[in-house]
């Protein structure tokens, strides 16, 4: 069986690349596939992969009916920050990939939550991601919201989308940031030269990060940065940017690291949002995980010297 998808382009992009980030559980091969057979079509007329979509084009093509898959509830431990029947609040490891995808089949959150809640989970993100409202990367740590139920789900994603869920994080960067704070206002889309990468580029998508300098190192500065969208790598990206990459950060950093690190120094540390069901405020706070606090300690008692 196979069924049509079609999609409204939102902005300037190659037909190819844009079905790939926006249709669901599309690999780029896939992608690939259809457009050699000839199966995809703007505004009714079949194009290449290379074909540039404007703005409200209409893009139709046939797909199989997807394999019904579904991750497993496994017994990995979670610290629990906060949890009632709407809302889990889980502090996230450093090396915990949020759910599972090719080559992260097991071992992840998603994994770990289906264990500790059962069926008190959101279906919305599908057999693969329930309950997953938002997600953070693999060497990321800190807070992430869980929805256990539809509703909760559905009240999480719109405080997305209006912003009125915050997430505030702390990242070391390397260089000496002289500005006590500012905005990094610069759209982000996958990397023309490696689409393994995110990168600042003229048609990508509104990323805007907000940061202020908590404390300076000399070499090394430590801000605290709020997000206002949330796109993927989005602090990565934007300090790479400025010209201020995240210390320990394999992808977006430097060689030659001072400190040996599994991970960008770069953490979640607060989340808030209105509670689903009562409408209560909500915020909570995670601590830096131990390898972030003890580069800080060094930092610091090279200051005192």
């Amino acid at each position: 069986m196979k069924r049509t998808m079609t999609l409204t382009a939102t902005r300037a992009a190659r037909s190819d690349v844009y079905i790939s980030e926006n249709a669901e559980g599309l690999t780029r091969s896939f992608v690939k596939k259809l457009f050699d057979g000839g199966l995809v079509t703007v505004n009714g007329v079949p194009v290449k992969a290379s074909a540039k979509l404007r703005p409200g084009d209409i893009i139709e093509f046939e797909v199989p009916e997807p394999k019904e898959t579904q991750a497993v509830p496994q017994n990995i431990p979670l610290d629990v920050v906060y949890e009632d029947a709407d809302v889990l609040v889980v502090n996230k490891p450093r090396g915990m990939v949020v759910h599972p995808a090719a080559g992260n089949e097991d071992g992840t959150l998603v994994n770990a939550v289906m264990y500790r809640c059962g069926d008190s989970l959101s279906a919305i993100g599908g057999t693969l991601r329930p309950g997953i409202v938002h997600r953070i990367d693999k060497d990321t740590t800190g807070l992430l919201a869980v929805a256990k139920n539809n509703e909760a789900h559905l009240s999480l994603s719109s405080q997305l989308k209006d912003r009125s869920l915050s997430r505030t994080y702390w990242a070391l960067v390397h260089g000496n940031i002289r500005e006590d704070g500012g905005t990094v206002d610069a759209p982000i889309d996958r990397s023309p030269s490696d689409r393994k990468k995110m990168a600042v580029v003229r048609d990508g998508r509104e990323s805007v990060t907000d940061f202020e300098v908590a404390e300076r190192f000399g070499k090394y500065t430590l801000v605290r940065c709020k997000l206002r969208t949330g796109r993927t790598h989005q602090i990565r990206v934007h300090m790479r940017h400025i010209g201020h990459p995240i210390v320990g950060d394999k992808t977006y950093g430097v060689r030659n690291e001072e400190f040996a690190l599994e991970g960008q120094l770069l953490h979640a540390g607060e989340i808030g949002f209105i509670h689903p069901s009562t409408g209560e405020k909500m915020s909570f706070s995670a601590p830096l995980p131990e390898d972030f606090a003890r580069v800080l300690e060094i930092l610091r008692m090279r200051n005192d010297k």
